[in-house]
């Protein structure tokens, strides 16, 4: 980790937002009763900017909004914000993909990332008409990536014949610049060759601090054979308070506030997925209640009832900045976060844990050149 590296970014909930946990994602239906409007959304996008995140994660599948329409809404409304736009490999063409970026790139200015998520849930994928297995479906996200970076760099038409797919005389009219950055994850054996290979930072989901420095040397390795380096991006959810005790407070409201069934009822859905990341989750807490600190500051309660990441770092905004750069002494460069409601922990976090990480000169507020002053209302600045 250098001096003022690191990067954070916030998450919008396309498919709504609430006090509670939202339950569901990754295959089954979510929604929250703060509905996912052009207009709410617009102010998470405006919270975000102004606390100093980098970007803002828009996720994909059945159970949300469609990310690039919605983001393509919304860059008009923020002004420095990035996007870091998910999509799925397979669900369009390389070609397509590759010229909606360059699109997106360019009436941005520059504000596009893009998250390829290649599909952990069986009858999801299929509703989309993709009826790979896995281990396909990733030696087809290897194929899209290289043809969409092809695209990307060439002035030559691209031809490509793979396994899964093939393009004849592809060019694009116009390359984005700059190349947006490829954020990916996953944490089952083929995925590793395909982050190494493409990747510009690799993804995971918050586990205690052993198990995430194993997977980024798995990757480093990887990455290493191919004569190259990768980022690497920590996505967990926060809740942090002036206090500890606060903090933790809040997570027993989330906790209490789950339905009778409802742990149930999500982990019999998520337990069809065939995402090795989302078994990672599930065995944090085994569907059980009464151990969910499974780290120092970190709790599994958010995987309880919500597919995906599924693990939230609570405490004071000391005890937060503390475990963050805990992370990024692994080599975590990029923080993905989230909270309950999104709006109002935006500004928990914002207002709470950045300034911790600025004072350390770790971290810096991407559009804002000097550190506000501290001072009191209605009295004289300090001299």
């Amino acid at each position: 980790m250098s001096k003022q590296a690191l990067s954070f970014h916030w998450f919008l909930p396309t498919y709504g937002d609430s006090r509670g946990l939202v339950a569901g994602g990754h295959g089954s239906f979510m929604s929250g009763d703060r509905p996912a409007t052009l207009r709410y959304l617009n102010q998470l996008t405006a919270a975000a900017e102004d606390n100093g995140f980098t970007g803002v994660l828009t996720p994909t599948g059945a159970w949300c909004e469609d990310a690039w329409l919605t983001t393509a809404m919304l860059v008009q409304t923020s002004e420095t914000l990035k996007f870091l736009v998910a999509l799925r490999p397979g669900l369009v063409s390389p070609t397509l993909a590759a010229q909606m970026a360059a699109t997106f790139q360019r009436h941005s200015g520059g504000r596009l990332l893009l998250n390829v998520v290649t599909g952990g849930e069986p009858k999801e994928q299929q509703a989309y008409g993709d009826f790979l297995d896995k281990e396909q479906r990733y030696a087809r996200t290897g194929e899209f990536l290289h043809i969409v970076r092809e695209l990307w760099h060439s002035t030559e038409p691209v031809t490509f014949t793979g396994e899964h797919l093939r393009v004849n005389e592809a060019l694009l009219s116009a390359r984005p610049d700059p190349v947006p950055p490829v954020f990916f994850g996953g944490s089952s054996g083929p995925a590793g060759p395909v982050a190494a290979r493409y990747a510009d930072t690799y993804l995971t989901w918050g586990e205690p601090l052993d198990a995430v420095a194993k997977k980024l040397d798995w990757i480093r390795g990887l990455a290493a054979l191919e004569g190259r380096s990768v980022d690497f991006g920590l996505r967990v959810h926060v809740i942090t308070r002036d206090t500890a005790a606060e903090a933790w407070a809040e997570a027993d409201r989330l906790l209490s506030g789950i339905a009778p069934g409802e742990i149930e009822r999500v982990q019999a859905s998520l337990a069809r997925s065939e995402s090795e990341g989302q078994r990672r989750m599930a065995r944090l807490h085994n569907g059980r209640t009464d151990n969910l600190e499974i780290a120092r500051n970190l709790w599994a309660g958010v995987g309880l009832v919500r597919g995906g990441a599924g693990t939230a770092l609570v405490g004071s905004h000391a005890e937060v900045a503390e475990r963050l750069l805990e992370y990024a002494a692994l080599g975590i460069d990029h923080f993905i976060l989230s909270g309950y409601p999104h709006l109002e922990e935006a500004y928990w976090f914002g207002e709470g844990v950045l300034p911790i990480l600025e004072r350390q000169g770790v971290w810096r507020h991407p559009s804002r050149s000097v550190a506000p002053r501290v001072v009191t209302p209605f009295t004289a600045a300090a001299q």
